[in-house]
């Protein structure tokens, strides 16, 4: 479904006319210098020729395309990922179906359940017991996260859920929706408690404040709102994306919301309004704009690390970057996966990093060179 909706996301058409006109301009160029005559210079000024560079330049920022793991699974795109509270496991999912729970050292598979048609996110709880995932459904499916075997099964009341997220105390999820609904639901029960429908387009992702007072939505309708997460009361809405919001993380300081743009598809024609916007969560002025991933490059995922100090965020460029969520200087760029980096997740003591990706792998690598 994501590359359906990624289709003439390269810019070809416009890079050969620009390679028309800068051979134009070398001709142009070559004509001028055959018809004049000049001076002849003097052998004694002639200037001497510059000796050829022998060596590359340097990087203006640490490459890493090592991994640590790569987990190979599943057999389809792996839509989303979430680690374990303790960072010893990770769950994913995937286009093929499954969740998979799988050791982060060893890259062991330790269970898979086969949940839906399409497994398009996982979310794993706070406290560690039980792992949510939904897809094209639209059901919820808890599973136990010691054996991967089905507790529940919950309707998130739409055609199919995009996002999906646990309370910090664990007593609730909200479901985005491609209806344009998030549906918050009794974790214990799956009666549904609250249905927000503040938005006009599918929501793409859900994100807790860390006190659990307020939810943010990220839409297709380019918005990004926040409400209160007892009654419903919109609070903000951040217009400031200019195309459909694709991505979204809450900093666990609370201070600041990270959301990702994509405009690809029958969404939005415009490929330059592809970005990540740092911003206030309580007065939503934009603090930073991060284009690190290029025009023409959705962003699919972002992440904080555990200190609020930086973010990781991946994308149509099949490159994952960390980067200062103050300056949006690029801190580190990851070149290990060959497709779409689809989601991404800092381990909860901030050393790794898990990225998967439309090249049906999941990889863990190390956020520092």
């Amino acid at each position: 479904m994501r590359r359906s909706v990624l289709q003439g996301m390269t810019g070809f058409g416009k890079l050969l006319a620009r390679r028309e006109q800068y051979f134009a301009l070398c001709c142009l160029l070559l004509l001028l210098a055959a018809c004049s005559t000049p001076s002849p210079v003097p052998a004694s000024a002639a200037t001497p020729p510059t000796p050829k560079a022998t060596s590359s330049p340097t990087p203006a920022f640490p490459t890493n395309s090592t991994p640590l793991i790569t987990y190979k699974g599943q057999s389809n795109n792996v839509t989303a990922l979430s680690w374990s509270p303790d960072g010893k496991r990770i769950a994913t999912s995937s286009d093929d179906g499954s969740v998979h729970v799988w050791d982060a050292k060893s890259g062991n598979t330790l269970w898979q359940a086969d949940i839906e048609r399409y497994a398009f996110v996982v979310a794993w709880s706070h406290d560690g017991k039980k792992i949510a995932g939904a897809g094209f459904s639209g059901s919820i499916t808890i599973l136990d996260a010691a054996t991967g075997h089905k507790l529940a099964q919950y309707h998130g009341g739409s055609s199919f859920t995009l996002g999906l997220a646990w309370s910090p105390d664990n007593t609730l999820l909200a479901a985005g929706n491609d209806d344009g609904t998030v549906a918050i639901l009794d974790a214990a029960t799956g009666k549904q408690v609250l249905l927000y429908k503040g938005h006009t387009d599918s929501v793409a992702q859900v994100t807790w404040s860390p006190d659990s007072k307020r939810i943010a939505s990220a839409s297709y309708d380019k918005t990004v709102q926040v409400w209160d997460a007892r009654t419903g009361k919109k609070l903000l809405t951040y217009n400031g994306q200019g195309g459909p919001v694709w991505s979204l993380a809450w900093s666990p300081d609370g201070k600041y919301i990270a959301s990702g743009t994509g405009a690809q598809g029958h969404h939005s024609p415009d490929p330059t309004n592809n970005s990540v916007k740092v911003w206030d969560a309580t007065t939503g002025e934009t603090i930073v704009t991060y284009k690190g991933h290029g025009d023409g490059n959705a962003v699919f995922s972002v992440s904080w690390s555990p200190d609020s100090k930086r973010i990781a965020s991946g994308g149509a460029d099949k490159i994952a970057r960390v980067w200062d969520p103050i300056t949006g200087k690029t801190l580190l760029q990851y070149t290990g996966h060959s497709d779409l980096v689809l989601a991404i997740a800092w381990s909860p003591d901030g050393k790794y990093i898990a990225s998967s990706s439309a090249d049906y792998t999941a990889q863990i690598w190390q956020t520092q060179t």
